[in-house]
């Protein structure tokens, strides 16, 4: 079958400081909700990112406000890369009325379609579909809009994976798919899932290219979404990447950790943590001092909890607010 040909633009370069602050608020909003979790203030369960930052600012940060993101339930920094405001974020969380979906959605349904955020989804592999009919409309419409689709290394055994990147494949849509190599499928290591080297192995099926990168290097991962995201936009067809990466945190709040090392999970966090990489790399360039990003931090640890204490007197949905969002609104 040919394929069109053409030509990728270089690939955009990020501002390596403004991402390490997005990478910080991406952390420390996680933190934050995790006291928040542990204090009995949010209802229902979580899933952080922790230990993914650079999948997150590298990839959903480096998008075009009319480009759009479909989400997973390890969601808060996509949305925070995307633009998603964070005190709507915050209020979302704590069931507010000012939440993004006015309190009722929670942690794993965070959507902003202002910023392009076409929402998170709790079922694993339902947003390789989503994306694929988001893309499609893309291409009927005329638009020069790109789908960054994210999801966990468990998802691509998932029946609308390969679904999903055949129809893909067949009409040239432009969609990325972002694979989050975490090594982990909840508590099952990927490496007993499947019988390949590289989930990016599984792109020849569908005649797409497939790209393994380093998930925790901010630069890797932008300059590979970015050409893949061009390529895409120029009506080259889809890219499947697989980022190699690490959760610090267990799958989800119930997770007790009873199937990886402390040893692995120390390594994983000493050696190849995305923000100190980034941090480090700052400093020994010159390009930032480490008493300026201690206090870029701190900044933003206070911005936080200020936000935090002004969504605590937000009002909650009312009883009647059940009925409202049920149905999309508008004439038959």
């Amino acid at each position: 079958m040919n394929k069109k040909m053409v030509n990728v633009q270089q690939a955009k370069v990020i501002d390596k400081r403004q991402a390490l602050r997005k990478m910080w608020e991406i952390r420390i909003f996680e933190e934050m909700i995790q006291e928040l979790f542990d204090a009995g203030e949010l209802y229902g369960t979580m899933h952080l990112c922790i230990g993914q930052e650079a999948t997150a600012v590298g990839g959903a940060g480096i998008l075009k406000k009319s480009d759009w993101i479909v989400s997973t339930h390890r969601n808060h920094g996509h949305c925070i890369a995307k633009g998603t405001d964070i005190r709507s974020m915050f209020a979302e969380m704590l069931g507010k009325k000012t939440g993004t979906n006015e309190g009722k959605g929670g942690s794993m349904h965070i959507a902003d379609l202002n910023v392009g955020n076409l929402g998170s989804n709790g079922i694993v592999g339902a947003g390789f579909p989503i994306a694929a009919g988001a893309a499609l409309s893309a291409q009927m419409q005329g638009t020069d809009q790109v789908v960054l689709c994210y999801a966990g290394d468990g998802a691509t055994n998932e029946g609308s994976f390969h679904e999903a990147l055949n129809l893909a494949s067949i009409w040239q849509l432009p969609v990325v798919y972002f694979i989050e190599n975490n090594q982990y499928g909840m508590s099952s290591s990927i490496e007993q899932m499947v019988n390949i080297d590289k989930l990016s192995d599984r792109a020849k099926s569908y005649g797409i290219e497939g790209i393994t990168i380093d998930g925790n290097d901010l630069v890797a991962v932008s300059k590979t979404v970015s050409q893949a995201v061009e390529k895409a936009r120029n009506g080259g067809g889809p890219t499947l990447i697989e980022a190699l990466t690490y959760r610090h945190k267990g799958h989800s709040k119930s997770d007790k950790l009873m199937y990886r090392s402390e040893e692995e999970c120390r390594q994983w966090q000493e050696n190849n943590d995305p923000i100190i990489r980034l941090e480090s790399e700052l400093i020994k360039n010159g390009v930032q001092q480490e008493a300026d990003i201690r206090q870029m931090e701190f900044t933003i640890r206070k911005e936080f909890a200020d936000l935090v204490a002004s969504v605590k007197s937000d009002s909650e949905p009312e009883i009647e607010d059940l009925l409202t969002h049920v149905y999309a609104e508008g004439e038959a």
